[in-house]
């Protein structure tokens, strides 16, 4: 078998394999969407979905390693496989190592293919929620420019269709404030904790010896551009101004509600929508891992060279990596996250209704922390949790309702 016979036969399987693998993807996606389309999300709906997107993940990793395996595209011969030559003594024959004129021998029988033609990676990004607006342009062409009319339109109607972001978002958006219909109000907490946060951060700073005053001045100022940057969890129309402005995307119910989840993760019933957040992380995150490692896979056998799609090849690939990422407003989450000891304790009546364990209450008797709330009422979201326990103090034979699921 020659050189390009060669690599022509890992570059197919290489291919092939990721097609196979996207496809299981693109089965997974769909089941979760399917779970977030439906009004009500039961405990154990968010159990399969943490499961499967689990899987997407662990499969995501097989993807990136995959790239190793490309970037063998040598053979141990600069010739045919079968004519193996012995190299002279105590020297280093640049046969041995991953040889881009080898490559280069290969890549022409490659045109005009190119990765923009994989119609199932266009449909989970699109399903994923990526926005038509929010590509990187490679040229006059739309970037279904490359596929059949027939794929085109499939990619086209999964753009009009509600993405797991859209219906993570509607999901989020359902949840109202923790300690619905108690006395708690976990915001103006939140705030006052916050203030003294920064409060005390810049004392510490006027306060120090070691700092010049240009620094201290700085560093204050820098201060007061964070509490702006905070003010807009409360004020939601500075939010909507940053979504406006294309810096934010998720709108401010559902900022808030994936903050709670967030701060408050330890609690047995938000373990697990803090578990499907982190995953929607994972899954977003690996995407740019995949797409920077193959940018430099790229930049290392090709330099800068044009793409056999037509896009600027190197350039095009590192620019994605981040412009393409879907879920970056729950990355940013972490920037409004304060050290456990700020936070004001829960009340242990909105504790008991976050809990789902049996435990001893005050007469010493075991009891279901949740012995006020129906079984339905311990789903997943957090609204439902406190408004069917409020409702259930209230009567506690009314079965109540699951608004917001």
């Amino acid at each position: 078998m020659c050189t390009h016979m060669a690599f022509g036969l890992q570059h197919v399987l290489h291919v092939q394999v990721y097609e196979l693998w996207f496809k299981q993807i693109l089965h997974e996606m769909d089941s979760i969407i399917a779970i977030f389309k439906e009004p009500y999300v039961p405990e154990s709906s968010i159990g399969l979905a943490v499961g499967r997107l689990t899987r997407v993940v662990e499969i995501q990793k097989i993807l990136i390693q995959q790239l190793d395996v490309l970037e063998t595209m040598s053979p141990v011969s600069a010739t045919c496989s079968h004519q193996t030559v012995s190299p002279p003594p105590n020297t280093l024959p640049h046969a041995m190592f991953v040889t881009q004129m080898n490559f280069l021998d290969f890549r022409d029988f490659l045109f005009p293919a190119s990765g923009f033609q994989s119609v199932q990676f266009r449909l989970i990004e699109n399903k994923l929620g990526l926005r038509v607006d929010q590509r990187m342009n490679y040229g006059a062409r739309g970037y279904c420019s490359y596929l059949k009319e027939r794929d085109a339109a499939q990619v086209h109607e999964a753009e009009g269709e509600a993405s797991l972001f859209d219906l993570v978002e509607q999901w989020l958006e359902r949840t109202p404030p923790l300690a619905a219909g108690t006395a708690f109000d976990f915001w103006k907490h939140y705030r006052t904790a916050v203030h003294a946060m920064f409060d005390e951060d810049e004392r510490s700073i006027n306060a120090s010896t070691s700092l010049p005053q240009e620094a201290k001045t700085a560093q204050v100022e820098e201060l007061a551009s964070q509490r702006e940057h905070f003010e807009t969890l409360f004020d939601r129309s500075k939010h909507d101004a940053l979504v406006a402005r294309g810096d934010r995307r998720m709108s401010h119910a559902a900022t808030q509600a994936a903050l709670l989840i967030w701060l408050y993760r330890s609690e047995p019933l938000l373990q697990q929508p803090y578990r499907m957040l982190s995953l929607l992380l994972d899954m977003d995150e690996n995407l740019v891992r995949w797409r920077y490692r193959h940018a430099q896979m790229v930049h290392r056998m090709l330099g800068v060279k044009i793409g056999t799609g037509g896009s600027s090849g190197y350039s095009y690939l590192r620019a994605t990596a981040n412009k393409h990422k879907i879920f970056g407003d729950l990355f940013n989450l972490s920037t409004f996250l304060i050290p456990q000891y700020c936070l004001s304790p829960l009340p242990s009546a909105v504790q008991r209704m976050l809990r789902f364990k049996i435990e001893p209450n005050a007469s010493g008797a075991v009891s279901p922390a949740l012995d006020a709330v129906p079984e339905a009422a311990a789903g997943v979201q957090v609204p439902t949790i406190p408004e069917a326990a409020a409702a259930a103090a209230v009567d506690k034979e009314t079965q109540p309702s699951q608004p917001g699921k």
